[in-house]
């Protein structure tokens, strides 16, 4: 299907550096505000941040600094969006064609997007292009469709008639990190839609753009005023800690650090607001002697280093059966360094930046520890051909011992460490030996095994001789610290809303 920007998405795929186009130049030349009633707004504060282009380390654009009182106003047109029922009141059919709708028009915007992702990001737009930006359109037509046909439960006996249907909470906070932002924001902002919610985003501080360009398609799409608002800043005594204290929200759904998490928990606490949090990983894959190997090493490569390594689903500690360590090892490390990275604005690049230069030295932080009887297998700094922006190699380090930093701590950048064992009981040990129980991945040709193993290991979610294969339909989330509540078809459902039981008692 052609769209009105075919041109630029074919420059995009031409695998040629591409510059951004004048019309996005333009809009970026702007101040990015809050959203709220359908209106472009000024904070209150009247103060501003520069959003940095972390590939770069030149300066996209100006975002406003909102304060407790541009919070507040989002909080209180969402509110009155809600009660004025243009939007709630509606039946799911109703509202599922303007959820469609808007994933319509993410795909008609795709090549934009894809450019402001990669922009804000440092990720390559093949990864925004091909993926995030598909992704978070998938979402609308998912939910849309999930969502469209849910029907009230009715029960009956000798006397009564018992009706059950859900109904919509109210106003919602979304708070989204910066790893991947449409797509996970759209994850949340699709099934609260549908159960229809009025929602206040704020996106991570370090990646606005998207966000701001999606919030002028809702109008496209016909979505009511007030129904979706955004708001900017930052979390600690800003408008993220503001946002999740308000008495005036019913509901927060968060996907960040497990460190933030605790501190929305204690805000959230007041209320007490419901809650659900996606946090952080320590993943492992697990190679069976049996496994395919060349199979793996190609999947564990994504697993390891794709978004550079920031997502929290990646499993950066490998484990390898001692029989083909040497093995995978070195195809491992053969096809790490074939990875080109570099311009995130040029379609064959496959690793671009990291999110920026605080968090590219948190990661170095990780990678100086390095010592005997350690190795750095490869990587370990960035290109030799890359002068400036927050770019690392892909790393691998071997012989690092499992109560080390590397082996205990996320670290969301592209750096793994290799692990060697010798029975399915002591690798099971090792990989549940963590805070976290987000995602795992095993490789085996034996399936009775990898279904033993499977439920022996302390994670949300298993993947087996695969990774990142996705279902929407299926819960996801993590164990320990690793999260609160689950997403994905009915669970997203169940969290925003609620349900009424109602009883008519027949006369006799």
């Amino acid at each position: 299907m052609e769209t009105q920007f075919q041109s630029l998405e074919d420059e995009i795929i031409s695998g040629k550096d591409i510059s951004v186009p004048d019309f996005l130049k333009a809009w970026l030349a702007k101040p990015k505000l809050n959203f709220v009633g359908n209106q472009l707004c000024e904070s209150n504060s009247k103060k501003v941040y520069c959003n940095i282009n972390p590939a770069t380390e030149e300066d996209i654009c100006w975002v406003v600094l909102s304060d407790k009182t541009d919070v507040a106003k989002s909080i209180q047109v969402a509110r009155d969006a809600f009660n004025k029922g243009e939007w709630s009141q509606l039946s799911q059919r109703e509202r599922a064609k303007i959820v469609k709708r808007l994933g319509e028009l993410i795909i008609e915007h795709r090549a934009p997007l894809a450019i402001l992702e990669s922009l804000d990001t440092g990720k390559p737009i093949f990864e925004s292009f091909e993926g995030d930006i598909p992704r978070s359109a998938s979402n609308f037509q998912f939910f849309a469709e999930f969502a469209e046909d849910e029907e009230k439960l009715v029960f009956q006996n000798l006397q009564d008639e018992h009706t059950a249907f859900r109904e919509p909470l109210g106003v919602v906070a979304l708070i989204t990190p910066w790893n991947l932002p449409l797509y996970l924001a759209t994850w949340k902002i699709a099934p609260a839609l549908m159960m229809g919610n009025s929602i206040v985003l704020k996106p991570s501080e370090l990646t606005p753009l998207t966000a701001c360009y999606f919030a002028e398609l809702t109008q496209k799409a016909g979505l009511p005023s007030g129904v979706f608002n955004v708001v900017h800043g930052f979390g600690d005594k800003s408008a993220g800690e503001f946002l999740v204290s308000d008495p005036g929200i019913d509901a927060v759904s968060f996907t960040g650090e497990t460190s933030t998490g605790r501190a929305i928990m204690r805000s959230a606490a007041v209320g007490p607001t419901r809650i659900s949090f996606e946090l952080g990983g320590k993943g492992a894959t697990i190679i069976f002697e049996d496994a395919d190997i060349l199979e793996a090493v190609e999947e564990t490569l994504k697993a390891g280093f794709r978004n550079q390594g920031q997502i929290c689903l990646a499993t950066p500690r490998i484990f390898i059966h001692k029989n083909i360590y040497s093995k995978f090892r070195n195809l491992f490390v053969e096809k790490a360094n074939q990875i080109k990275v570099g311009n995130p604005l040029n379609y064959s690049t496959r690793m671009g930046s990291l999110i920026g230069r605080e968090h590219w030295e948190k990661v170095m932080g990780y990678v100086c520890k390095v010592e005997e009887p350690m190795k750095i297998l490869s990587g370990g700094d960035r290109p030799r051909e890359i002068r400036k922006g927050a770019f690392l190699a892909p790393t691998i380090i071997e012989n690092v011992p499992l109560d080390h930093p590397i082996s205990r701590e996320e670290i969301f950048g592209p750096v793994v460490s290799l692990y060697s064992f010798q029975n399915e009981g002591e690798v099971i040990k090792e990989v549940n030996d963590t805070q976290y129980g987000l995602s795992a991945s095993i490789w085996t040709t034996d399936l009775d095994r990898a279904e033993r193993v499977s439920r022996a290991v302390q994670s949300g979610l298993v993947w087996i001789n695969c990774w990142f294969a996705r279902d929407l339909r299926v819960p996801f989330g993590g164990q320990k610290r690793s999260g609160i509540g689950r997403e994905g078809g009915k669970h997203s459902l169940d969290f925003f809303s609620d349900w009424k039981s109602v009883c008519v008692r027949r006369k006799k």
